[in-house]
């Protein structure tokens, strides 16, 4: 072959599923390799085979550790993918976090769908298991940031801290005298914890995130808007309800909550609850790799010393049993699953109650549900009225919004010669497009599933 090629098998005109195959005369490429989430016809394509023969890819290249950019690495893995996995340190150590905790989710479904017989499967399987998450992770490599890898004669790679989560990073593919930048998930510009995205300074190709591409967050004060809704709700003596991701958000929010304790803002007595096994060990993680944020380690210690930070799910009853009122941080993020619901099954019928969404909720999901004032909540087969306050704080985001995307590529000395969007839906996807081409005079293509796309020949 003496073309370069570029296929996204996931992430395209969607959110979740990131996996872009890039293809050359030497290797084959994976950038990303996630795991699709929210509506069920997303969730089945992980059933299905990659359209690409996966014992020809030589290497997989990881931005972060989201489950959407992340959890099809132990599936690959068995189904014959060979070659390093490429990432930064924390990613390193979040991912087998992430991954472990998905197979244990995947072995428990499997688990339920037979003893409940709710499957047309006899038996129902696992998409994967823990043995498989943990023999993908002999295959991990660690690349330090701003250092270039020569993966073979003519190819090379270089990270950039991208915002996001901790160890997030861009990518920079230098091949055959061609750059091809992955953005991965671009963070804010603001962080409380993480310092502002960093940038290449040039691009002959580069493929970017357009997950709030439509959307310019708000400029309130997000510590004010924090301090509005829980002073607001214990005037009425109700607790305060936060899905949250357990990787980055829920870090970021128990440090803002203990500045807002430190100012006098909220009152220092407030129990603040972290119910997230997962967010508990992600936090130990961020500890450990405290030089790759703004806080320093003494810092953190000091933080999670005055968070209650539960040990199983026994205390979870426990809590919600507890009239007081608290500040409650849960997974999973999106309402999809984890102990929030619990929480949310005793508190989302009563008015005194806030329950606070902090980050992107995709189609589909519980959190999208709330967002878009449903009355109602299903959750474990059950109906549950809404009359909790619903209140959205996009200034936690951790992705960039439109503004941010187009200034971050504004950055580059060299402008890319064509934009190439990926993990966005369809709206954010059309007005990003439609806003670089206007600003900026550069060709963008939004990508489609399985499209494949000939960036250059080589010679």
């Amino acid at each position: 072959m003496n073309a370069i090629t570029l296929t996204s098998l996931g992430g395209a005109e969607t959110v979740t599923g990131s996996k872009h195959l890039l293809k050359t005369p030497e290797l084959t490429i994976l950038i990303d390799c996630g795991l699709f989430q929210g509506v069920k016809y997303l969730r089945e394509q992980n059933w299905m085979p990659l359209n690409t023969d996966v014992s020809e890819i030589d290497a997989i290249i990881l931005t972060h550790a989201h489950l959407d950019h992340c959890g099809y690495i132990p599936l690959i893995v068995k189904n014959g993918f060979k070659g390093k996995i490429y990432m930064s340190g924390p990613t390193k150590e979040l991912t087998k976090l992430i991954l472990l905790d998905s197979a244990k989710l995947q072995e428990e479904d499997a688990e339920k769908a037979n003893r409940h017989h709710y499957t047309r499967h006899n038996p129902a399987k696992p998409l994967y298991t823990i043995n498989d998450a943990e023999r993908s992770f002999k295959q991990f490599y660690v690349i330090d940031e701003n250092e270039e890898i020569r993966l073979s004669d003519h190819i090379s790679c270089m990270f950039k801290p991208c915002g996001h989560i901790i160890g997030a990073c861009s990518v920079k593919i230098t091949c055959f005298g061609k750059i091809i930048v992955f953005s991965g998930d671009i963070g804010r510009n603001h962080s409380a914890v993480l310092a502002p995205p960093d940038f290449f300074f040039q691009a002959d190709f580069l493929v970017m995130e357009s997950t709030y591409g439509d959307r310019l967050h708000e400029n309130k004060d997000l510590s004010d808007q924090l301090e509005y809704w829980i002073n607001k709700t214990l005037k009425d003596r109700g607790n305060i309800i936060i899905p949250c991701f357990a990787v980055g958000r829920a870090q970021e929010i128990m440090y803002i909550l203990q500045e807002l304790k430190n100012k006098n803002k909220i009152p220092v007595s407030i129990p603040v609850v972290l119910d997230s096994p997962m967010a508990a060990s992600a936090t130990e993680i961020m500890v450990r790799y405290s030089g790759y944020t703004l806080v320093d380690t003494q810092k953190w210690n000091d933080i999670i010393e005055k968070i209650y930070i539960t040990k199983d799910y026994t205390e979870t009853q426990e809590i919600i049993a507890e009239k007081k009122s608290k500040i409650i941080i849960a997974g999973s993020g999106m309402i999809t699953g984890g102990r929030v619901l619990e929480y949310l099954k005793h508190y989302i019928g009563d008015s005194r109650n806030t329950v606070l969404i902090v980050g992107f909720q995709a189609e589909g999901t519980r959190g999208r549900a709330l967002l878009n004032r449903s009355h109602e909540l299903k959750m474990h087969g059950k109906f549950y009225e809404v009359r909790a306050h619903i209140a959205e704080i996009t200034g936690l985001s951790a992705h960039a919004d439109q503004s941010e995307l187009i200034e971050w590529v504004k950055k580059y000395e060299i402008p890319p010669k064509q934009i190439m969007l990926v993990h966005g839906e369809s709206s954010a996807l059309e007005a990003l497009r439609v806003k670089i081409q206007t600003d900026l005079q550069v060709p963008v293509k939004i990508l489609k599933k399985d499209e494949e796309i000939i960036l250059t020949q080589v010679e």
